[in-house]
C-alpha cells in the first residue's frame, strides 16, 4: 500500500525539522555534507532559499507529518536540484513518489544533482527519474557523481 506523499510551500516553522534530519549522523555519512550549527542553518534558509524568490523549495509530508525538503537553485547558469530526508522515511519509496511530483512542478531543465558517490540511494533515486551520469566531480577530497536531468517534465 501506498502511503499518502504530497509537497506543501515550505515554512519557517519546518526549518526546526530541516536542523534536526541535517544534524542526523547517518545523513551526514552518506551525503558527506557537514551538518551546520543552528544560526548558520537558520541564516542560509531563511536568506538564501526562502529569501531567493529563484529558489523552488517545497516540504514533504508524508501522511501529513514532515518529512523533508526538495529544493533547486541556480548557480551560475546550471540548476541544480537536492533533497534531504529524515533517517525514518528512507527506504519506503517516499523520495521517488516526492521527487515525481517536483519534478512535475520544477519546470527547469536541464537539471543538475551531484550526490556523494557512494550514496548508492541518492545516485538510483536520481537515476530513477531520467537523471543521467555525466562524469564525476570533486567536492573538498571527496568525488560526487554529475547527474543530468534534459527531458522536459511531464504532465
Amino acid at each position: 500500500m501506498s502511503e499518502d506523499v504530497r509537497l506543501r510551500d515550505v515554512v519557517e516553522a519546518d526549518l526546526e525539522v530541516f536542523l534536526a534530519q541535517e544534524h542526523d549522523p547517518e545523513a551526514v555519512r552518506r551525503s558527506r555534507f557537514p551538518a551546520r550549527e543552528r544560526e548558520a542553518f537558520i541564516r542560509h534558509w531563511t536568506t538564501k532559499i526562502l529569501g531567493d524568490p529563484a529558489v523552488h523549495v517545497q516540504a514533504v509530508l508524508v501522511e501529513g507529518e514532515l518529512a523533508g525538503n526538495l529544493v533547486a537553485w541556480w548557480e551560475g547558469e546550471q540548476r541544480f536540484i537536492g533533497y534531504w530526508f529524515g533517517r525514518e522515511f528512507w527506504g519506503r519509496g517516499i523520495g521517488t513518489q516526492a521527487m515525481t511530483l517536483f519534478l512535475r512542478k520544477e519546470q527547469a531543465r536541464p537539471l543538475h544533482a551531484d550526490p556523494f558517490h557512494a550514496n548508492t540511494a541518492s545516485v538510483r533515486l536520481l537515476e530513477k527519474h531520467g537523471f543521467q551520469r555525466k562524469g564525476t566531480i570533486k567536492h573538498g577530497e571527496d568525488e560526487h557523481i554529475l547527474l543530468i536531468l534534459d527531458t522536459p517534465p511531464t504532465e
